[in-house]
């Protein structure tokens, strides 16, 4: 009975709705193509090439503007979908709670549109596959402690190795997937920059606020210091913008 109880607490929640719901609508793409024979992922879940390609880009049909998007949602087999949903499910959630459903699912589908278009302009070969997608997040996650005017070095050194990877492979028949990778990571640094969140306040910052009290962090570290025994006796600092002497350490000239 206690083991029943124990259990019947334990609730399964859709804790990533974004890229659960990607996940789940590729898996079921994925089970289609393989019953239709792969049809229906080459009709409507990959990104057309150039006019050298066997299947290029037409303006005039809505569909092949539709494949720009969609080829994120198709995957030649369960290998190639492992591969990427491996990376997509373990770092999707931390990115989507950071940056939020809305914002996640506007940063995947300009990556998908980025990645198509650049495929339509230089690509002889149709793309398909999330990798833009898995590497964008990729980067995402790494940049958790950017600040003003700091980079991670965690961020340079994903970037170099991953890239680095990937044109040292450009060679072979994965070229295709260098361009994916490298257009997707590019985004994922600008959205990077541009979408990350303001830091929380503190609990010290919302006391101070609630108290009406707001102290600028010079003010706050000349008050630390006229409670420090080096300067008992002396003027508190807090008023040294009214005065002119000049102070190094505490030492007055």
């Amino acid at each position: 009975m206690a083991k029943k109880s124990f259990l019947s607490k334990i609730k399964i929640t859709y804790n990533a709705p974004v890229t659960l719901t990607f996940a789940l609508i590729s898996a079921l793409v994925l089970i289609i193509g393989m019953i239709s024979g792969g049809k229906f992922i080459t009709e409507f879940f990959t990104a057309p090439g150039n006019m050298k390609s066997s299947s290029p880009f037409n303006p005039s049909a809505l569909l092949d503007y539709f494949r720009l998007f969609s080829h994120v949602l198709g995957h030649t087999d369960w290998t190639h979908f492992l591969g990427n949903m491996a990376f997509i499910l373990l770092l999707g959630p931390v990115v989507e709670e950071r940056y939020g459903s809305v914002i996640l699912s506007i940063m995947m589908s300009v990556t998908a549109l980025v990645t198509g278009v650049l495929n339509v302009c230089f690509s002889p070969v149709p793309l398909l596959g999330s990798s833009d997608i898995a590497f964008m997040m990729i980067l995402l996650a790494s940049f958790t402690s950017i600040s003003k005017n700091q980079i991670p070095l965690s961020f340079i050194l994903i970037l170099i190795l991953y890239i680095g990877r990937e044109i040292l492979e450009s060679g072979k028949d994965e070229n295709i997937s260098t361009l994916a990778h490298i257009a997707g990571g590019l985004c994922g640094s600008l959205f990077a920059f541009l979408a990350t969140p303001r830091p929380r306040a503190t609990n010290s910052t919302k006391v101070n606020k609630s108290s009406g009290s707001t102290k600028s962090v010079k003010e706050r570290l000349a008050e630390i210091d006229s409670q420090s025994p080096r300067f008992a006796g002396k003027k508190n600092r807090t008023d040294s913008a009214d005065d002119d002497s000049t102070v190094i350490g505490s030492i007055e000239l």
